[in-house]
């Protein structure tokens, strides 16, 4: 268990952490709404984090924090003279008697650093009053905000729209005047459609495809679930080999598209 208080000019809040053998982490944060100095702070973290592990019948606890007095004086090593510290290490001693197995370590500050995360956010809340804050949530985000994100319109048709339906029935929008009958008409000069998909001709010969944005999310997700394959290490002379078969291969395509008839629209 990991424990650590903080007082500073918003409040005093204290934090303490809970792992479990298998690696489950239950936090305890508290606001307290009385005055605390540092080693009072401290204590009541320490408490707050014997008292969870109690309640989740731990028998066997090892207690770790930053304050050097707290852990020697839990350990017997220092006595306790103030007097606002003896009812505290009294009520320390009581909790690990209900204990299997009890046993207190220092630590370095830079080690504690989530205790003492979750005590800083305590004490910088504001005091809510009779208002309620919900549980914080942390989630792992392992990619940029910005990626995978396709916004799109309710009830609308994406901008290819128009093109495409000229394209398959030599239609124009109702409505539409000259100079957009005649935008649409250049336009899908650069355009192919096969079927019902609909490719866009660039300069090189190839064609690219283009969805609307369901279909692209489904694209997406379908090359995500995907396992990445591993790379087979081949001989260089065959690798050679197949990169000539591969550029003649190229060649011969370049030459089947190049001699495609794609019609054009004026």
């Amino acid at each position: 268990m990991f424990f650590d208080g903080a007082v500073n000019a918003k409040g005093v809040g204290v934090g303490a952490i809970l792992i479990s053998p298998t690696g489950q982490h239950y936090l305890a944060i508290a606001r307290l709404g009385f005055f605390c100095t540092n080693n009072t702070a401290e204590y009541e973290a320490c408490i707050i984090g014997m008292n969870m592990a109690i309640d989740q019948d731990v028998e066997e606890l090892l207690i770790m924090g930053d304050s050097d007095l707290i852990i020697r004086q839990a350990q017997g090593e220092w006595e306790t003279q103030d007097a606002k510290l003896i009812p505290y290490r009294q009520h320390v001693e009581e909790l690990g008697k209900r204990l299997k197995s009890i046993e207190f370590r220092y630590i370095p500050r830079c080690h504690n650093e989530l205790a003492d995360a979750l005590a800083t956010l305590a004490s910088m809340l504001p005091y809510p009053g009779n208002a309620y804050i919900n549980p914080l949530e942390i989630q792992i985000w392992e990619r940029h905000g910005y990626c995978n994100t396709v916004e799109t319109a309710p009830n609308t048709q994406p901008w290819y729209h128009d093109i495409k339906r000229f394209l398959k029935t030599q239609e124009y929008p109702e409505q539409a005047s000259g100079d957009q009958k005649r935008t649409i008409r250049r336009h899908a000069s650069g355009f192919f459609l096969s079927g019902d998909v609909l490719y866009k001709r660039t300069p090189d010969l190839n064609l690219l495809r283009y969805v609307d944005a369901e279909e692209a999310g489904r694209i997406i997700y379908e090359v995500q679930s995907k396992q990445p394959c591993k790379k087979q290490v081949q001989p260089k002379r065959k690798r050679c080999a197949r990169a000539r078969n591969s550029f003649a291969a190229n060649d011969q395509s370049k030459k089947e598209v190049s001699s495609m008839f794609f019609p054009a629209f004026y």
